[in-house]
């Protein structure tokens, strides 16, 4: 444990790696710095883990794999359920620890982030023991039955925005569906999933089935994605480390999920129930300050309702309360870190240099107790379709106002774009709300609400925005391998070769 000087004296903070069931501290010592973006002060300093620790990480997830694949599936199931039960218990913990190390208010900790993460793992507990095959209808004679079988150890790097309830979409199908894991947390925002490897050991999951090594990126995440000893990787992040996860995979041609950025078309027509647009709209972009890569960051706005739209839109951003991520009032905390707070401040520039018009917020708060952390007001822009705010993912409470006239044109916008995560749009047109949803080249859409997930609903996107899904059936089919096996129950049947 390390002493921390941003955190309440009564948060034991978990500073160290966690590899074949224990916590240990890194093979050379080093150390990252975790601090508190509310104010900049240290939380903590965490082992970083190097490639000594990623092999010994490895080594021990391979060792536990046999017996966690074998066990009966209804048992990793119970496990699995111990540890949604143990993150319930844990839950006011879990959720102050969230806000200190990634800004996110508490109300949203509490009510959203704990929650779905024990969700998740309870969800996935009751898919363990449905892992079904199938039997194919063959010619006479022969059964031939198709099993999906563990793929192996799976190397894991989770992002910083939501690093609780990320633990809970990659470790929950993998360790059901039988594989072993080597987690990486980002360096910036480790500390829940380290408190979450705590709990793995209380519930009794075996030493090795989960290995929790926090580390850079560069370092620890390159070094996951190039070794031969792990059969898949599964990285939620950006865009541009997703293509070099890609080319380090290659070594051992080891199995790949992405899910990478998004740059969201949240569409509103002139027929939509207004209200409830302008409320789930600010939704879309400013829950979690806009770190999410499925924010609904451009806004569609048919030109009959632009200017009703935006008034009301322009109140409710102004309205938002900016605060400390402790205080149950805020609905909006800082950004994650300084460097990421500097990133959306220069995306900021980039709007007023390409002759965008800051309707709202565009620069630090002026309050004195916000300034001292990674706090930037909720702001809203106008701009046009090929404006770089438009096409490149801002990941902060940015968003961009663009006016549409008809269908045909809004959907070309909505697909102009590289990525294709997630989508909305608010109509009263049923007709309108399928024939836009199945035009927008996207992942997921929303008709009438925005950021919905669940456990049971696949989470993903295509183009440049990645593959593979997270949650749902197809996560448990991404982290298993078909096998058809052929039975010849009929002794009659001759050999291809037989002999007089």
């Amino acid at each position: 444990m390390a002493a921390q000087t941003g955190a309440p004296p009564q948060l034991e903070i978990e500073t160290r790696l966690f590899i074949g069931g224990e916590f240990v501290e890194s093979a050379d010592g080093g150390r990252i710095p975790v601090i508190n973006p509310h104010d900049n002060s240290t939380l903590a300093e965490i082992s970083e883990a190097r490639q000594p620790d990623i092999d010994r990480a490895v080594e021990a997830a391979r060792r536990a794999f046999p017996a966690w694949k074998r066990m009966a599936a209804a048992e990793r199931g119970r496990l699995l359920l111990k540890l949604a039960d143990a993150i319930e218990a844990d839950a006011a913990y879990l959720a102050e620890l969230e806000s200190l190390d990634t800004g996110h208010p508490i109300r949203d900790t509490r009510g959203l982030d704990v929650p779905r993460t024990a969700a998740t793992f309870r969800y996935f507990a009751g898919m363990a023991d449905k892992n079904e095959g199938s039997v194919i209808p063959v010619e006479p004679g022969f059964l031939n039955y198709v099993t999906r079988e563990p793929i192996g150890v799976i190397g894991q790097i989770v992002p910083w925005n939501f690093p609780l309830m990320f633990t809970s979409w990659k470790m929950g199908p993998a360790l059901a569906a039988g594989n072993t894991v080597v987690l990486k947390p980002a360096e910036l925002t480790p500390l829940t999933t380290l408190r979450v490897a705590r709990l793995v050991a209380q519930v009794g999951i075996p030493p090795g089935v989960v290995n929790i090594v926090p580390g850079y990126g560069n370092v620890a995440g390159q070094y996951i994605a190039e070794h031969p000893g792990i059969d898949k990787i599964a990285f939620t992040g950006s865009t541009v480390v997703g293509r070099k996860i890609v080319q380090a995979s290659a070594g051992n041609l080891k199995r790949v999920q992405l899910e990478l950025g998004g740059k969201g078309a949240n569409i509103v027509f002139d027929d939509a129930p207004m209200d409830a647009a302008v409320n789930g709209s600010a939704f879309a972009i400013f829950h979690n300050q806009g770190q999410a890569c499925i924010a609904g960051s451009r806004l569609l706005l048919h030109e009959k309702i632009v200017d009703e739209f935006t008034e009301k839109f322009l109140a409710l951003t102004k309205s938002i309360r900016l605060g400390n991520p402790l205080d149950p009032a805020t609905e909006m905390g800082p950004l994650t870190s300084p460097g990421h707070r500097d990133r959306v401040l220069s995306y900021i520039e980039v709007a007023r240099e390409q002759g965008s018009t800051i309707l709202t917020g565009g620069k630090v708060p002026a309050d004195p107790a916000l300034r001292a952390g990674c706090y930037i007001e909720p702001t809203v822009v106008t701009a046009q379709p090929s404006d770089r705010v438009c096409q490149e993912e801002v990941f902060g409470p940015f968003v961009a106002i663009t006016r549409f006239k008809d269908e045909a044109e809004v959907i070309g916008v909505a697909n102009s774009t590289q990525y294709g995560l997630g989508g909305g749009l608010w109509t009263r047109d049923l007709q309108r709300g399928h024939r836009v949803a199945a035009a927008i080249r996207s992942g997921m859409v929303w008709v009438n609400s925005y950021k919905r997930v669940s456990p049971g609903s696949p989470f993903g996107g295509v183009g440049q925005s990645g593959y593979g899904r997270e949650m749902g059936f197809e996560a448990m089919h991404d982290y298993t391998e078909t096998k058809s096996v052929w039975v010849n129950f009929d002794a009659n049947i001759p050999p291809f070769y037989k002999r007089p």
